[in-house]
């Protein structure tokens, strides 16, 4: 007669893995590539997008809301089959006019294919594992950061005998950095993954920052002065959403000029407001609508006949037009549907810049 731990032996499941036998990566890592947040490497293991040691430049509102790892990614390669994430989210909340996973949670892409998302419990805790495949074998792994809320990640869990390395490079290395208000930063998108700028990530196979602050997008030269200290391959201006006319029409040319002082021939593309249903009434939002499409165009027209043959002018009415408002959650913001409409207008001028 077989001893009984032999047959308990026996008997368990073939797949069954004691709890303790998982491979445990606390988190940083340098096999755990995180990507966005160009800062990291000399604010570790805080995940903002913004240096501590220019944090007196900003208004404390920019501040507060660089602690929000919008556009933060974390990259590798494994071939595990499972993969679990221990983090914490402590002041999760809930907006009226967003999902709480695009505010608060993660999402995990396999490839280019989106997987599945997590997001705190009632105490901000979050501990979550994810069944990325049946076989084993090397799989590119991306985990969207949240887009509006601060967070801690502790550790990344494998298989007890995956292997992990280093991402896959892209194949436009230097970032495309996005500058400007909340629907830049992603609101309202329904996950991480489905704001604008992930979007194009997947399409352009092109890394990212995102600059966009809610509510906070005035174009203000501390900003042009931190996007100096990076080594982009294209610069999105969208920050319409948060000035007047009056202030974008004073902001757009002195940002503008910040940045030409460091790159003469950097790409920079220059985007006008999309459409609010608003404006089908008239007043006062029809009229700073078109004030702010017509300041953009404008000063994208002179710049180009003043030599600068490296900026772009973007229609915003090609990235969400009339037809596609349902692509909005308050007549402001966008939510996925929104962003996915604003990826499509956006990608061929971010092509014909980047070549």
């Amino acid at each position: 007669m077989l001893p009984l731990t032999l047959i308990a032996i026996a008997l368990r499941p073939a797949s069954a893995e004691p709890l303790a036998a998982r491979q445990r990566i606390a988190f940083p890592d340098a096999r755990l590539e995180v990507y966005g947040l160009p800062w990291f490497s000399e604010d570790k293991p805080a995940l903002r997008r913004l240096p501590l040691r220019l944090k007196d430049r900003f208004r404390p509102a920019v501040w507060d809301l660089a602690q929000d790892p919008s556009g933060g990614r974390i990259r590798f390669r494994t071939d595990s089959t499972t993969i679990g994430l221990v983090a914490e989210n402590p002041h999760f909340s809930n907006m009226h006019h967003m999902a709480s996973v695009g505010e608060n949670g993660f999402d995990l892409y396999v490839g280019r294919e989106y997987l599945g998302s997590a997001w705190p419990d009632g105490s901000g805790k979050m501990a979550k594992e994810w069944r990325v495949g049946r076989e084993r074998r090397m799989r590119d792994i991306t985990l969207y950061l949240p887009l509006y809320k601060a967070v801690t990640i502790q550790e990344l869990s494998l298989d007890a005998d995956a292997h992990l390395e280093a991402a896959a490079p892209y194949a436009i290395a230097k970032p495309i950095v996005y500058y400007g208000s909340s629907i830049t930063q992603g609101g309202c998108a329904s996950n991480p993954g489905g704001s604008c700028q992930a979007i194009l990530e997947r399409k352009l196979n092109a890394d990212f920052l995102n600059l966009g602050f809610s509510g906070n997008g005035l174009g203000e030269p501390a900003l042009a002065e931190a996007i100096c200290e990076l080594d982009p391959s294209c610069i999105v201006l969208d920050f319409w959403g948060n000035p007047s006319a009056d202030q974008y029409a004073t902001a757009l040319p002195v940002f503008v000029d910040v940045l030409r002082r460091k790159w003469s021939r950097i790409p920079l593309l220059v985007t006008s407001p999309f459409y609010f249903p608003a404006e089908q009434s008239g007043g006062d939002v029809a009229r700073e609508q078109s004030a702010k499409r017509l300041t953009a165009r404008e000063f994208v027209e002179k710049r180009r006949k003043g030599g600068d043959r490296r900026i772009w002018y973007v229609d915003g009415l090609k990235m969400l037009d009339r037809e596609q408002t349902a692509g909005l959650v308050d007549g402001v913001h966008c939510n996925s549907l929104g962003f996915y409409f604003n990826a499509l207008g956006l990608e061929p001028f971010l092509r014909k810049a980047l070549k």
